[in-house]
């Protein structure tokens, strides 16, 4: 029945729950790391006195993050294969993740590096470093550390966002569940199990940002 709880179906299906689990952990470190990079690149241009590199900045910004991810997904899966480049759904699904967060990241970075007094820019600048240097070593180290709190929240809405991979058949765990459910006609049970997996996956993200926050604070004093 539908409404029951039936713990067999973990054990049943246990290969394509790991099949699932594999593919999302790796899709969220992919998306995770990329657009760490790519939301620090973006904020530096948008705080850049090159005007065309800020207008750009913030073009990208205001664009991806306006539009639903859903989209941005759906124009690698389907926008770019119409141009000739043929990408997979897990691919696709990824590099939709790690577009969508940056843009978030972006302005929490943006917001930390404004934070930052700027007395410690000009003596940086008065020691002769460049103004790249000076943002690589003194002002983004401080800023990261200044909004850990709402990147990390970002790194843990990617993981659950993650199951737009489903949409675009990314092989994820949402993906999976979907399969699953259509074999078993358990939706409680494969929903819920499915759920506590990705509590697998949040949770160790949650509490490994905090340690990290705990020791920042304990190097600031």
């Amino acid at each position: 029945m539908t409404g029951t709880f039936d713990i067999h179906v973990l054990f049943d299906h246990w290969d394509r729950f790991l099949e699932g689990f594999v593919h999302t952990l790796g899709a969220s470190a992919i998306a995770l790391v990329g657009s760490f990079i790519l939301g620090t690149v973006i904020a530096v241009m948008r705080i850049s006195p090159v005007k065309p590199l800020n207008w750009l900045g913030t073009a990208y910004v205001e664009f991806i993050r306006n539009i639903p991810l859903l989209l941005v997904v759906f124009f690698f899966f389907l926008g770019l294969p119409s141009l000739g480049f043929p990408i997979d759904g897990f691919t696709s699904g990824t590099l939709g993740l790690m577009v969508y967060t940056a843009s978030f990241i972006a302005e929490s970075i943006r917001a930390g590096i404004q934070s930052v007094p700027s007395g410690q820019t000009e003596a940086a600048r008065a020691t002769g470093l460049t103004y790249i240097q000076t943002l690589l070593h003194i002002v983004l180290p401080q800023a990261i550390k200044i909004v850990l709190p709402a990147i990390s929240n970002q790194f843990i809405n990617l993981v659950k966002n993650s199951s737009i991979l489903a949409v675009v058949a990314g092989f994820d765990l949402m993906y999976y569940a979907d399969l699953i459910n259509a074999d078993t006609f358990l939706p409680l049970t494969v929903y819920t199990l499915v759920a506590l997996l990705y509590l697998i996956l949040t949770i160790p993200l949650s509490l490994a940002v905090q340690h990290m926050e705990r020791r920042f604070r304990s190097a600031g004093r």
